[in-house]
């Protein structure tokens, strides 16, 4: 589309908001047509996802089929191809970064599904030493071809605090890496990671939207970045994607995204809050994934300083599970509170 724009001068085309409207319909219908199709195939293949013996209560889900990750990224790829400007650094850092840490997921996906193991797969150091070097790729592809600016900025403050120079590449390094666990320790309950990611994608593209825009920016005191804009069409496409995965994944699933899925839109919403300067403000937006991972690192450090749990069982939505919780009350309540974070990360935008 946007090329139909340059070719035929379509204006229309031309401007991102319509691009990024069409980008997310041609990705949730993509998904809606390939994912009983890749349901067929997993099923007659039995791709199942391999339940973690300390979770016994979950046994009735481990003849569901996994990989539905794989399905949404490749819609998300698809959708954004056909209405993206290719020649835009931050969006080819987008794409590389879905990429790449999808087939993070999908070879850690691909070990736990031939072994019949959940343990099995990529070991913790691999897994680790992959995302470390894709998200080191990324961050030098920020730095050298798209000339991104260094500064690190904070909520409420007008200006950056310092420049990080080159320190921001094992800075953004840490943000990739960490929101992509993040939100795989999440991906433990039906659509628990799916619905609180569309909200923080949606918030994400807002905040770099505002910032690539020059009136915007300006009139909210933002960083005016030009052309970080362009990549809120695949945050588009990978939510429309991720609504249409929801009617499968959904309480009770159909099929589970993997860590095809959930390693690759942890990174992508890590990468938006770099584009968007929200690094810290992701930890409002992302509450959830946030909470989830520090209540494993919690429950990790208390039992092996003090030999004791803090929770029945990490991450935390187990914990809920052990108290016999509803899992689709578990689900939703957590929903609600990414949907209220998300709104005080937007209103923080004006106070500045």
């Amino acid at each position: 589309m946007y090329y139909l724009y340059q070719i035929f001068d379509i204006n229309l085309f031309g401007y991102i908001s319509v691009r990024a409207g069409v980008a997310f319909f041609l990705a949730f219908c993509l998904t809606i047509f390939m994912l009983p199709k890749y349901l067929a195939w997993a099923i007659s293949r039995k791709a199942n996802q391999p339940i973690n013996k300390y979770v016994p209560i979950h046994e009735t889900k481990q003849h569901t089929p996994t990989m539905g990750g794989a399905v949404f990224i490749v819609a998300t790829m698809i959708a954004s191809l056909l209405t993206v400007d290719l020649s835009n650094w931050y969006v080819v850092g987008g794409l590389l970064t879905m990429i790449l840490f999808a087939l993070i997921g999908l070879k850690d996906d691909l070990g736990k599904i031939l072994s019949g193991n959940n343990l099995e797969g990529l070991t913790a150091k691999g897994k680790f030493g992959l995302q470390i070097a894709a998200s080191i790729l990324v961050s030098v592809l920020l730095i050298v071809f798209a000339h991104f600016p260094t500064e690190f900025y904070v909520p409420f403050l007008k200006t950056p605090l310092f420049d990080m120079g080159y320190w921001s590449i094992l800075f953004w390094t840490i943000v990739l890496v960490a929101a992509s666990n993040a939100v795989n320790l999440t991906d433990g309950l039906d659509g628990l990671a799916t619905v609180p990611t569309v909200i923080g994608l949606a918030t994400l593209g807002i905040i770099v939207y505002l910032i690539g825009h020059a009136i915007f920016s300006s009139y909210l005191l933002l960083p005016n970045i030009k052309g970080v804009g362009e990549v809120i069409i695949l945050s588009s496409a990978l939510s429309g994607a991720l609504i249409a995965f929801l009617w499968y994944n959904c309480y009770p699933a159909e099929l589970f995204m993997g860590d095809t899925g959930s390693l690759s839109i942890g990174a992508f919403m890590g990468y938006m809050a770099i584009l968007g300067k929200s690094e810290v403000l992701l930890l409002l937006i992302g509450v959830i994934f946030v909470i989830e991972t520090v209540s494993v690192i919690l429950q990790v450090g208390s039992y092996k300083l003090r030999n004791k749990r803090v929770f029945l069982m990490a991450p935390i939505h187990h914990h809920f599970e052990m108290k016999k919780w509803a899992e689709n009350k578990i689900i939703v309540r957590f929903w609600m509170i990414a949907f209220l974070a998300n709104l005080l990360a937007l209103i923080t935008l004006k106070i500045r």
